[in-house]
């Protein structure tokens, strides 16, 4: 008995020390900026990130990020970390976007490269490995980017998953598993799952169309034909439109001056359209014709569609035209169950949030309320010395009337 417990607590232990986590980063430290590197690409107007909870939040120390500063610019930022694979076990990304601004367009996305990248002149075509994270653009764009690069080309998932769109904080979370399945989560909600093959356009398809098959001649697709003894009515061909019977011609009108006088035309109430005979059920129907499918020679399998050979650098690359959105509570690591601890803690600092915005809020309505009374009263007394103007001068007007008749 002693010596299954011992077994159970050694099986337990070694299952804690396999977990890795590749980078944790929270931004609590107002040196954060020794640890990341922005880019000096030439010819970006690159904006400054902030270290701040922003101007709402549940814990000013705790809830402190980088946020974007700039209104219109580039951002481009990236951190180092020990390089990994993460062959033969899960990879999970994980970061939280709070854009207090209410974005009307621009990137919360981070990107994940190897480690070739030069931090320095890091950019939008500077090839990557994972893209991951929230777009948005106007009403049309507010999407969840998931984004891999293989083989040298970037493939874009094929499903629509929308992102959160409103001003509190939000965790982001990827999870990509060795047998080539993943899920998005947003706020430790799954919204989205399946398997890499077929959400993503890595491969070629398994099967195409046989080349060398066509549809035979005699193959009728027809499912009703015209009736064949179905005959036009004699009294059905009136013209669409016809000269207005009603009208009459102005009594001022000139054949020399205006050409002969027509009625204007108007639709024609017996006008029935193009005849077309009765449908039948076809009796010869053989159905849609599917063209038959082969194998694709070209098609290739591969297990390893989820395998990133080499991980070290996260980097937030990205645009926005209104500034605002904080970054943090970043997490690269194989524990799935680590990075779910983490992010259950959005519940309780969207409940702060709110409670302070709303506060705020309160706040900015009686402000409001005050200055619209001020300007009101101050109309009023504007009128009233405009009433006072008026009766003084309709009063000088009487006295200089009076003056006149003596």
């Amino acid at each position: 008995m002693m010596w299954c417990k011992t077994v159970i607590v050694l099986l337990a232990t070694v299952g804690f020390i396999s977990a890795e986590v590749y980078l944790k980063e929270n931004f609590d430290n107002e040196n954060w900026e020794d640890t990341w590197i922005y880019s000096k690409h030439p010819g970006k107007e690159f904006g400054k990130f902030v270290l701040t909870p922003g101007t709402f939040y549940n814990d000013a120390e705790a809830d402190k990020g980088i946020q974007t500063s700039q209104d219109a610019r580039f951002y481009a930022a990236s951190r180092k970390f020990d390089g990994f694979s993460n062959e033969d076990k899960p990879l999970v990304v994980q970061f939280s976007v709070k854009h207090e601004q209410n974005i009307d367009c621009g990137g919360g996305y981070v990107k994940l490269f190897d480690c070739s990248l030069d931090q320095t002149d890091m950019h939008g075509e500077s090839p990557y490995e994972i893209m991951f994270g929230p777009d948005i653009c106007g009403p049309g764009t507010k999407k969840v980017h998931v984004i891999f690069s293989y083989k040298g080309k970037n493939h874009l998932i094929s499903k629509d998953i929308r992102c959160k769109d409103d001003v509190y904080t939000h965790f982001y979370t990827l999870i990509v598993r060795p047998d080539n399945t993943y899920e998005v989560l947003i706020d430790n909600e799954k919204v989205e799952s399946g398997n890499l093959e077929d959400d993503w356009d890595f491969l070629a398809p398994k099967k195409i169309k046989d080349p060398t098959a066509t549809k035979p001649e005699d193959w009728d697709d027809r499912a009703t034909i015209p009736d064949p003894d179905d005959k036009k009515p004699e009294d059905w061909d009136k013209p669409e439109h016809i000269p207005d019977p009603d009208a009459t011609k102005p009594e001022d009108w000139d054949d020399e001056m205006d050409g002969e006088w027509e009625p204007p035309m108007i639709d024609d109430p017996e006008f029935k359209g193009e005849w077309q005979p009765k449908q039948l059920d076809n009796p010869n129907y053989k159905g849609a014709w599917e063209h038959p499918e082969i194998a694709n020679p070209e098609y290739v399998p591969d297990d390893k569609l989820y395998l990133r050979k080499e991980i070290c650098t996260l980097g937030f690359d990205l645009w926005q035209v209104k500034s605002g959105t904080i970054f943090d509570n970043v997490l690269i690591t194989d524990d799935v169950e680590l990075a779910a601890k983490a992010a259950a803690e959005v519940k309780n600092t969207q409940a702060g949030e709110k409670k302070m915005k709303e506060a705020q809020d309160e706040v900015q309505r009686k402000k409001d309320e005050e200055e619209a009374k001020k300007a009101s009263d101050k109309d009023d007394e504007d009128e009233d010395d405009d009433d006072e103007e008026k009766d003084d001068e309709s009063k000088q007007d009487k006295d200089q009337s009076e003056h006149d008749e003596l």
